[in-house]
């Protein structure tokens, strides 16, 4: 594997933390800025929607640029997000850095793409899971040590760190990336008849749907963990570490079931876990060791599909790679939004701790999605 994808790695593990942290101090955070725990909660829908609709933009714009300075453009709007988040003194002002963050989260998707242009077809779906590996690692040691932080030293404390670490990813970016590294292809040559082809299609909805279902619950992660099974700080924080290794497992496992089995066979396989997850949930409140399974086996799932979904997108138009992976990463986003937004309107109603329930019907729509897919005649090629 090129040795770059695990710079890559890095780069996506100072990113999901300081983008997915908020999701466990939305308590502290909202008392302090004397709002809502549910306005305090559409921090996570900014940044999902500024990634939606402003890393496309930003690849497409980039299109001629040399990857290094894409990179240096991302993380400096990250850095800069992160800054106006810590010093933020009302809601407005946190949204605006939310937005930033979101537009400098365009870093993924050019290191998707980057990726999959690196390595043989048969290799993509290891080679993403090892970029994406520090997405994984950010919940399994990020977000719940930010959380920790951020309940025993105040909020704000997690968000310089993510600004910190952002910046010297900044930096590193600067002598660890060639100068010469040439774009993946970010051209809008084919990306019509590309886009429009229903496989590709159905995967950007699958997308859409199986994240508005994980979003219904992770937007407000640290309250529902905590409604249900009443924890102390440190317990919540190893709760939160214990979801986020098993997303270290997921994604690694994600990669080896795509290059292994086939990406179709392996969605199925985990979405209907997830759905089973989505559906127990709420069950166990009261049993800490069942929550706390749950949510295992939820991350193992819920991270385990985006090798397979990015891989089976890639090889269905491999020449518009980069764009077509960038707007999957947008459809990732929206989903994120909708499903923030939907269980914020719904908190009242339901409660936090059946909130799981409002996306089980999303997450059975993705899966419904598999069935017009066709499984390929030839088995799959195992990666070395």
């Amino acid at each position: 594997m090129p040795p770059i994808l695990y710079f890559f790695a890095l780069c996506n593990l100072v990113i999901g933390s300081g983008a997915f942290v908020l999701g466990g101090i939305l308590q502290p955070m909202s008392t302090s800025l004397s709002i809502s725990v549910a306005a305090a909660g559409q921090a996570m829908t900014a940044y999902a929607l500024a990634t939606a609709l402003l890393a496309p933009m930003l690849i497409v714009l980039t299109a001629k640029w040399s990857r290094r300075r894409t990179i240096q453009l991302a993380l400096s709007l990250f850095t800069a997000g992160c800054v106006v988040c810590a010093l933020t003194p009302n809601l407005t002002l946190l949204l605006l850095g939310r937005v930033l963050m979101g537009a400098g989260a365009m870093f993924t998707a050019a290191a998707s793409a980057l990726t999959v242009s690196m390595v043989l077809p048969a290799q993509r779906g290891k080679a993403l899971s090892i970029a994406f590996l520090g997405i994984s690692i950010s919940y399994a040691v990020g977000v719940p040590v930010g959380a920790w932080l951020g309940f025993e030293y105040g909020w704000r404390v997690p968000v310089w760190l993510s600004a910190g670490a952002s910046l010297g990813a900044l930096v590193a970016a600067s002598w660890i990336v060639p100068a010469n590294m040439a774009s993946a292809g970010n051209s809008f040559v084919g990306f019509k008849a590309a886009a429009l082809q229903p496989a590709v299609l159905r995967v950007w909805l699958r997308t859409l749907l199986y994240f508005v279902a994980i979003f219904s619950v992770f937007a407000y992660i640290g309250p529902v963990l905590q409604a249900l099974n009443p924890m102390s700080t440190t317990q919540l924080s190893l709760s939160l570490a214990a979801y986020g290794f098993s997303g270290i497992v997921g994604t690694l496992v994600g990669g080896w079931a795509n290059d292994r089995f086939g990406p179709l066979r392996s969605l199925r396989l985990q979405l209907s876990a997830l759905i089973l997850m989505m559906c127990l949930l709420p069950l166990t409140q009261g049993h800490m060791a069942l929550t706390v399974s749950a949510m295992v086996v939820w991350g193992v799932t819920g991270f385990s599909m985006i090798a397979p979904q990015q891989s089976l997108l890639a090889g269905l138009s491999p020449a518009q790679a980069p764009l077509l992976l960038s707007l999957n990463g947008s459809m990732l986003f929206v989903g994120s939004a909708v499903g923030s937004v939907m269980s914020g309107a719904l908190l009242s109603t339901l409660g936090l701790s059946r909130l799981a329930w409002v996306g089980v019907p999303f997450a059975a729509l993705a899966f419904l999605t598999l069935l017009f897919d066709k499984m390929p005649r030839h088995k799959p090629q195992v990666s070395a």
